[in-house]
């Protein structure tokens, strides 16, 4: 009798919850088909079963929860949803932007059927990742010529700097050789001009210590000129001067 009960009072609350799971689930439906995504999850969510799991992922996706609806078609256990969440997994990551992922879920969705919505999205993606590589390894080839250039006009900046400093500095180096030398020049021609003063100063100091030619000696060398026929304009010595040098010899 008590066996009887409880398999009444069991099916009693089977029952109601089937008739719950009825409900949420028409009301689901109802919400999604409005496109009130949101509703729709909450009233999917409340019925523990992998259809409603997998009609709540679809919610989720339609929200654009992608991460969300990634986690609830991955926790899917029923082989009959099999190749549609392989397919929608597929989706998710490519919304997600993870191609690699996305190519390998749509792979292997078509090993379990051929589908021309999964297969025109598996190509697209490939075709993409395609893309992208091209993209990335011409970004590379620009950013290596762009580093190319680059190193051209900074090696350009490098030897124009260097030259310019080179030719401010031979312009600093003529300037200053040109400094020196005009020193120099001064500095030996005030020592020439020195020389030459002390030249005429000794000069005259030696002509003062030389005595005067007497009138005898005159006359000597003028006779020795008249006798050699060379004629002379010497001027006569002061008597006086004559008569007392007379007396020196020649």
């Amino acid at each position: 009798m008590k066996r009887v009960l409880i398999s009444l009072i069991l099916l009693t609350i089977f029952i109601n919850a089937s008739l719950l799971d009825f409900s949420y689930l028409d009301k689901a439906k109802e919400a999604y088909t409005k496109k009130d995504y949101s509703k729709a999850d909450k009233f999917y969510s409340k019925v523990d079963s992998d259809e409603a799991k997998f009609n709540r992922a679809d919610a989720l996706y339609r929200q654009k929860k992608y991460k969300e609806a990634l986690s609830e078609y991955q926790s899917l256990s029923d082989e009959k949803l099999r190749f549609r969440k392989l397919h929608n997994i597929g989706n998710s990551y490519a919304k997600l932007k993870k191609i690699d992922e996305a190519i390998k879920s749509y792979e292997d969705a078509l090993k379990i059927k051929e589908d021309k919505d999964t297969r025109f999205n598996l190509e697209l993606l490939k075709k993409k990742k395609k893309e992208q590589k091209n993209k990335k390894k011409q970004n590379k080839n620009n950013n290596n010529n762009n580093n190319k250039d680059k190193n051209k006009k900074d090696d350009k900046k490098k030897q124009d700097k260097k030259n310019n400093d080179k030719k401010q500095q031979d312009k600093k180096n003529n300037k200053d050789n040109k400094n020196k030398d005009d020193k120099k020049n001064s500095e030996e021609a005030k020592k020439k001009k020195e020389k030459d003063k002390q030249k005429k100063s000794q000069m005259a100091k030696e002509a003062k210590k030389q005595p005067p030619i007497t009138d005898m000696e005159e006359r000597k060398w003028q006779k020795m000129l008249n006798q050699k026929g060379v004629n002379t304009l010497m001027l006569p010595l002061n008597n006086k001067e004559q008569k007392r040098n007379e007396t020196n010899p020649w």
